[in-house]
């Protein structure tokens, strides 16, 4: 019988290999990434199949309501849809879309979002590789089902012109009107890896649990509870809408159309008032028998051939109620600032938490007014002469960037300063106290 020497070591079965090592990407990364992407773009598609049957799409001709729910779905992720139309020689179209069904760009940033942090929770610290190994499944299967979505996003209909001259010269040529819409694949894949990517980042920067690298892990006093705060003052402008939306669904008549633009469209308009709220101001108009789902004020701003102004003082020039907007935003903001104090640790100065805070609301002003902003034309042109009657709009609505950007920051670091200070009797994480003095005798 051999005896082992004391010097070396036992025989062994090798180490399991690490997720992300030379093994490739464990099994469980590609499930949990599945079950994300999949609840993602069936939370988004049940979105916008309901807002849409609230809109009346149901009645479209030739069973386009699927490809048009898709369309929604691919815009609402970032995805690119195209305008098209014509008549052949006879008539063309001038067509163009941007816009964001941000309800169901909201429904499926949660639901992707948490479900990439769920298995992230059990550490502090992780290593740059592991999170590419959670990230990177999720964001190949995702603009897989991006590409599905692009595909089935196409659709033309027939229009009808009326008595038009198009009318008449269609009849006797077979060359009837025509619009419709798809999906630009190569921008669609674009921007949608853009969205996904930024979608996880802002994951990890609000989640206080998830894992950071760690040499990352000294910002997280400074990032994580201003981007947390920030992120709840947006979801609680949301909320508030749809408290809103079903009192006016409840009382005023047409709840079709209220569901309608709270499940295709709410945050497009909260957070636009959350901007006017704090003083900042869009422009915009609308022409021609389109519009904007939007509440009768805004749209009798806008209204016009020329760009209308719109903040708060042209809207309670109609309506005195407006002021409201400053109102509501000037207590959640004081709310944010105490919020993002409160999760801060202790040793954090006033000072640094107005920088934080104003930062973080000054980035997502940014993100609302690129996002939020709408533009929409369709012009059917005879022969190159001009637009046929009735049947060309313009809706536009964008923002002043700078201005808006610009009061953001100085609105979050008003809110981060007194929010601190508010903050101050609060016990935080990180606030040292001194232990009582032991009794003598």
């Amino acid at each position: 019988m051999s005896v082992s020497s004391p010097s070396s070591p036992p025989p062994s079965s090798p180490p399991p290999s690490a997720p992300g090592a030379a093994s490739g990407i464990p099994a469980r990364a590609w499930r949990d990434a599945l079950v994300a992407v999949v609840a993602a773009f069936a939370l988004m598609t049940a979105v916008a199949a309901a807002g849409l049957a609230c809109a009346g799409a149901t009645g479209l001709p030739g069973g386009a309501f699927p490809r048009v729910v898709a369309a929604v779905v691919v815009m609402a992720a970032g995805g690119s849809v195209e305008v098209t139309g014509g008549a052949g020689f006879l008539a063309e179209a001038d067509a163009s879309l941007s816009a964001l069904p941000l309800s169901v760009s909201l429904a499926g940033a949660l639901a992707a979002g948490s479900l990439f942090l769920r298995p992230l929770h059990n550490r502090a610290v992780a290593r740059p590789g592991e999170l590419l190994t959670r990230a990177g499944p999720l964001v190949l299967l995702w603009l897989l089902a991006l590409t599905g979505a692009a595909l089935l996003a196409r659709q033309t209909f027939g229009i009808s012109t009326g008595d038009s001259p198009v009318a008449d010269l269609a009849e006797v040529l077979d060359a009837s009107p025509k619009v419709g819409f798809r999906a630009a694949l190569p921008a669609t894949l674009g921007f949608g890896l853009l969205w996904i990517l930024g979608l996880l980042l802002i994951a990890l920067l609000v989640s206080r649990r998830a894992p950071l690298p760690a040499r990352l892990v000294r910002f997280h006093a400074a990032v994580r509870p201003a981007a947390f705060a920030t992120v709840s003052l947006l979801l609680a402008y949301v909320v508030l809408g749809v408290v809103v939306g079903l009192v006016v669904a409840a009382t005023r008549g047409h709840a079709d159309r209220t569901f309608a633009v709270i499940l295709l469209g709410l945050p497009n308009l909260v957070w636009l008032g959350l901007t006017l709220g704090f003083g900042g101001a869009w422009e915009g108009k609308v022409e021609g028998p389109f519009g904007l789902p939007v509440p009768r004020l805004l749209d009798e701003v806008l209204r016009g051939t020329d760009l209308s102004r719109v903040d708060v003082a042209s809207l309670a020039e109609r309506d005195s109620r407006a002021w409201w907007l400053v109102a509501v935003a000037a207590v959640l903001l004081l709310a944010t600032g105490f919020l993002a104090a409160v999760r801060s640790p202790a040793g954090v100065r006033a000072w640094q938490h107005a920088l934080h805070l104003g930062v973080a609301l000054a980035l997502a002003t940014l993100m609302v007014c690129l996002l939020a902003g709408v533009q929409a034309r369709f012009g059917l042109s005879l022969l190159g002469i001009g637009d046929v009657g009735g049947l060309g709009g313009a809706v536009e609505l964008r923002p002043l960037l700078w201005r808006n950007v610009g009061l953001a920051l100085l609105w979050g670091a008003l809110a981060g300063f007194l929010g601190a200070l508010l903050a101050r009797p609060v016990h935080r994480r990180g606030l040292v106290e001194k232990p009582p003095e032991a009794t003598e005798g």
